[in-house]
C-alpha cells in the first residue's frame, strides 16, 4: 500500500466529468443562495430601521403607549429570527447561525425595554 506522496508522478488521476445537469443544478443552487442572501439583507435593513423608529414612537410619541413599546420589543426578536430561518432554509448555515445568536442576544434588551416601559 502506498501513500499519496509516494505515488509516481507519471500516474494520472482520473478526470471527473460533470454533466450538464450537474452544472445547471449548481447554478440553480447558487442563484437560490444569492436570492436568500438578498432577502436576509432586506430583513436586516428593515429591522435596523423599524425597531428604533417604533421604539422612539412608543417612548417619545405625543402620548406614551406601552403597546408600541411591546411591539418594538417583539420586532427586535422576531426579525432576526426571520432572517435566520430564511438563511438556514436556503443552505446559508453559518449566516443562519449568526442570526440565531443575534436573536438570542436580542431577548435581553427586549425584556428590559418592556419591563422599563
Amino acid at each position: 500500500m502506498t501513500l499519496e506522496i509516494e505515488r509516481p508522478a507519471d500516474v494520472e488521476r482520473p478526470i471527473v466529468r460533470r454533466t450538464a445537469e450537474d452544472v445547471r443544478a449548481d447554478r440553480r443552487a447558487a442563484a437560490r443562495r444569492h436570492q436568500a442572501a438578498l432577502h436576509v439583507v432586506a430583513v436586516t435593513l428593515a429591522w435596523l430601521v423599524c425597531v428604533p423608529l417604533v421604539l422612539g414612537w412608543g417612548v417619545l410619541g405625543p402620548q406614551r403607549q406601552d403597546g408600541v413599546v411591546l411591539f418594538a420589543a417583539l420586532l427586535a426578536v422576531v426579525m432576526p429570527f426571520t432572517a435566520a430561518v430564511i438563511a438556514t432554509r436556503s443552505g446559508l448555515y453559518f449566516t443562519g447561525g449568526c442570526y440565531v445568536v443575534l436573536t438570542l442576544a436580542m431577548i435581553v434588551p427586549a425584556v428590559s425595554v418592556v419591563q422599563a416601559g
